[in-house]
């Protein structure tokens, strides 16, 4: 089941709002909580709540605090991203999405408005707010005033825009439209045919309807913080255009349209006079009402004649401003619903249920769920993971600059409890002089440790029959990598993570010489999580093993299936070679049919699929052609490469040129407890993401997970 939708639009006064009042009273007919959330609001300078968030929560009395609704202003979010901290900007807006997640049934997202000066900005920021957030987009598009043409053209380009980014759409809405019913059905018909979706498109059409599109008198008494002088029972009265009276009277006439408002300077009595009664006359459109500027007014007189007026025809408001600044904060001001507006509320959402098959769009959006994840939601979820089930990691390389910053991050998002090995004063002086601070990190020199003898002892037991003096297990516990690996042996620690200046070699040898293989196991592998830009694979073994024999790749594809699963990646194995099924021949071919029986024998239920090429794997078009009744080709989620030539080489290549590819990794696996490598060239991102994998590695022994 779903458990979100993110509403967008293609431009300003879309009339968006009116479609999530719609969309969420849809949802609260089958759900009994749901939130609504807009990652980035409006720039507002006079403190009042966001308008959209407010209607929502104050028509549907959501149970709601407001300050969880939203996350940045758009100033703020241009900002973050202009100073560099586009991934701050995501974390944060995350964050607050994923707590509303955890307490509502659905969360009903809404992208920005398009008002800002930069609306390309606008586009890029929700579709990868949406992405990241897993969120199918409902896209909203402005019909008013266009061609069919240039309706189908747009929206399509926006929906394939969606599309190229990682985001699903499931539904299209052609929002104030004014064509023909014949124009219409084209419209919609065109859009749903020529969309590249990945899944068929629902497309909807809604007639224009003035008394939402166009504001009210009372909409400018609020916008322009008004007073009314005459009308006060006529303020629901729709407001069509602006004319500026600064003409003769006879010319003036000549401009006015049925639901003008004139705006006019408040000593002019002859246009207010004349407006008046053009209002009375036949022979004259209807105006909507006069809105006097710079605070002046008419002169007594004026007013007495007014006042004597049997029933003034039309509302009269009067703002401090001038005409020049008033006409400027006009033009910003369009048709808006307030939730006490009765009449406006229920023509929203009687519109939209005539125009919407609200049934087929509800199925729609509570059983359809996105299934792409882009590399900055994994890690995400990775680290509330490993958040969830805390565990206590040592870092051997307590004196590298990277290690140093990412045990900061790590213990500043509580990802886990770390345990820094070098010498108390040098550690702590790195620290100062890097001006951080990590009161809660705890430092361990294994020299002076307490545990050290102990630790000795338990080595030269395990190590005597290799011809191991207890000299030389004091010499290897003074090595860090040595230490950190005894503490995990022996349950000081839950984890290890090394190789930040250090080899692989010197990484990982101590794990294999006593903390060992898992039962059963024969050997010890990688992956690489391989996080695209909307999918997450994995790769093995691309950085262990050299040329493992058929039983071993066996082992490599169920071991890497099971780390898999660990990660929420659904295992769909393919095993790689240079042909596909039974076109090849060769040793090398034959290695891989051999490991593929074997896995099979030794997990019926696998989806497993080889020998199988690249494209095949990863392509539905060219498995429909090579395999088309394979349960993996075409989908397959996990990669196992016959040698390290070919899944290191692999690796790379796909980081390199996959647009937004992250590889985090590797990942050894097949030890009975976790122990991960680094790369010497690796980020202090790689760090956090690799302590996060073996904290959720050692909750997963543990059976937390």
């Amino acid at each position: 089941m779903s458990k979100n939708l993110y509403i967008t639009a293609t431009e300003e006064k879309s009339g968006k709002s009116a479609i999530a009042l719609g969309v969420m009273q849809l949802l609260l007919r089958d759900l009994q909580h749901v939130a609504i959330f807009r990652p980035i609001i409006n720039d507002n300078q006079t403190g009042s709540r966001d308008h959209d968030i407010n209607l929502i929560m104050e028509y549907f009395n959501l149970d709601i605090s407001y300050e969880d609704t939203y996350a940045y202003t758009l100033k703020e979010a241009r900002e973050l991203i202009n100073s560099g901290k586009h991934s701050l900007l995501l974390e944060n807006i995350l964050n607050k999405y994923s707590q509303l997640e955890e307490k509502y049934d659905f969360v009903l997202c809404e992208g920005t408005d398009f008002q800002g000066k930069d609306q390309n900005f606008e586009f890029d920021i929700n579709a990868e707010i949406a992405a990241n957030l897993s969120c199918p987009v409902l896209l909203v598009a402005n019909g008013r005033g266009k061609s069919a043409d240039d309706i189908i053209a747009s929206t399509q380009l926006v929906i394939d825009a969606l599309e190229d980014k990682g985001v699903d759409t499931v539904a299209a809405i052609i929002n104030r439209l004014t064509a023909t019913e014949e124009e219409k059905n084209e419209i919609l018909s065109s859009i749903k045919c020529k969309t590249r979706c990945s899944q068929e498109l629902l497309v909807y059409g809604i007639d224009e309807n003035e008394s939402l599109g166009n504001p009210s008198m009372n909409d400018v008494r609020k916008w322009l913080n008004g007073s009314v002088l005459y009308g006060h029972g006529r303020l629901d009265t729709l407001v069509d255009d602006y004319v500026i009276a600064a003409m003769r009277i006879g010319n003036f006439l000549e401009y006015i349209e049925d639901g003008s408002l004139i705006i006019t300077p408040g000593d002019r009595s002859d246009i207010i006079l004349s407006s008046l009664a053009s209002r009375l006359s036949s022979s004259f459109p209807d105006i909507s009402g006069i809105l006097l500027t710079g605070g002046l007014q008419p002169s007594a007189s004026v007013h007495r004649l007014i006042e004597g007026w049997t029933g003034v025809p039309t509302p009269i408001l009067s703002v401090s401003t001038n005409t020049y600044r008033t006409t400027q904060l006009l033009s910003e001001l369009y048709g808006r619903i307030d939730p006490d507006d009765q009449r406006k509320t229920a023509s929203a959402l009687g519109t939209f249920e005539a125009s919407v098959k609200t049934d087929e769009l509800r199925h729609r959006l509570i059983t359809s769920k996105s299934s792409k994840v882009t590399p900055k939601m994994f890690e995400y979820k990775l680290v509330q993971k490993a958040k969830a089930n805390k565990q206590t990691i040592v870092l051997p390389e307590g004196t590298s600059e990277r290690v140093l910053r990412a045990a900061d991050i790590l213990t500043r998002r509580g990802v886990a409890d770390i345990v820094l090995l070098g010498k108390a004063d040098e550690v702590a002086g790195k620290i100062s002089q890097l001006g951080l601070e990590m009161n809660d990190v705890r430092i361990l020199d294994p020299e002076s440790a307490p545990q050290f003898d102990d630790y000795c002892e338990t080595y030269f037991k395990l190590r005597e029959h290799k011809g191991i003096r207890m000299s030389d297990a004091r010499d290897r516990m003074l090595d860090p990598t040595y230490f950190a690996s005894m503490m995990v042996q022996k349950g000081d620690a839950d984890g290890m993570v090394s190789g930040s200046i250090t080899t692989t070699a010197q990484t990982i040898r101590p794990a294999f010489e006593f903390i060992k293989t898992k039962p059963g196991a024969s050997i010890v592998s990688s992956v690489f999580l391989m996080c695209l830009k909307d999918k997450v694979l994995v790769f093995g073994d691309c950085a262990v093993n050299p040329n493992p024999n058929a039983e071993q790749l066996a082992e490599i594809a169920l071991n890497s299936a099971e780390t898999a699963k660990i990660f929420g990646v659904e295992p769909r194995v393919a095993l790689m070679s240079y042909s596909t099924g039974q076109s090849g021949k060769g040793a090398d071919v034959e290695k891989v049919k051999e490991a593929v029986k074997i896995a099979k024998e030794r997990n019926p239920e696998l989806k497993l699929e080889g020998p199988i090429q690249y494209d095949a794997a990863i392509d539905p078009s060219v498995a429909k052609t090579k395999l088309p009744d394979s349960e993996v080709a075409g989908q397959a989620t996990v990669f196992i490469f016959p040698d390290l030539n070919t899944g290191n080489n692999t690796y790379k290549a796909v980081q390199r040129s996959a647009e937004q590819s992250v590889a985090i990794g590797p990942v050894l696996q097949g030890l009975n407890k976790p122990v991960n490598d680094l790369s010497r060239g690796c980020t202090v991102p790689d760090i956090v993401n690799t302590v996060a994998i073996t904290a959720i590695q050692a909750a997963a022994e543990k059976g937390q997970i």
